[in-house]
């Protein structure tokens, strides 16, 4: 998905804010943020529609014995998201949150039909890259999700999800990550021969041990 050239050369939070935020008024920056995300979000649906690279990776997901899902710092906010979405129609969905689940946990025993996905948009973290690079060389099979073509995860991964995240903002937008992840996660649930009996046991216990308010 593509994304404003000016857009990458402003690299570091500091920069976007220096170039979109100083001397703005917040009504004024406010009109601005909004109008990006709505035509943002707009040309990502319709992208969405044509790229085939959201359901080629649901089908890698599905079709591993093991999915482990890996972000870092901001990205671990989308990992999570998708973890969560995931684990709920499918089994063997781990999230690396380097506390419980370590990347060394994961890397010391990496199976045949093994899968990650990870999440890194720029700045790019070393920590996921290095973890990542490592999963590969063990015979792991990697769907990254990242900005661009030439993004460190992109030269290692067996299939690429490229989202832009250009934004008015000081910092990369969540807002078109969220809406593919959302699609990610509803095509992969759906392709689950389990996933309608897990759904089913999920309500039950749920209701058993009273989770909800209604």
């Amino acid at each position: 998905m593509p994304d404003d050239p000016l857009n990458r050369e402003l690299a570091s939070p500091h920069e976007r804010y220096d170039a979109r935020l100083q001397r703005r008024s917040s009504t004024l920056l406010q009109r601005r943020v909004v109008e990006q995300e709505r035509a943002s979000i707009d040309e990502a649906l319709d992208q969405i529609l044509t790229d085939e690279s959201i359901a080629q990776a649901a089908a890698r997901i599905v079709a591993a014995r093991r999915r482990f899902i890996i972000g870092s710092a901001k990205s671990y906010s989308y990992a999570s998201l998708l973890a969560f979405d995931l684990g709920v129609g499918l089994s063997q969905v781990t999230l690396i949150d380097g506390t419980v689940v370590r990347g060394v946990d994961v890397l010391s025993d990496v199976r045949t039909n093994d899968l990650m996905v990870a999440f890194s948009f720029r700045r790019y973290r070393r920590d996921t890259v290095e973890i990542a690079r490592r999963f590969v060389e063990a015979g792991g099979e990697l769907v990254a999700v990242t900005d661009f073509e030439d993004a460190p995860l992109a030269t290692l991964a067996d299939q690429s999800i490229y989202i832009a995240t250009g934004s008015a903002s000081y910092v990369d937008s969540p807002t078109v990550v969220a809406s593919v992840l959302h699609v990610l996660a509803t095509l992969t649930t759906a392709s689950s021969k389990g996933a309608r009996r897990r759904l089913m046991e999920r309500d039950r216990l749920n209701t058993e041990l009273g989770l909800y308010v209604n």
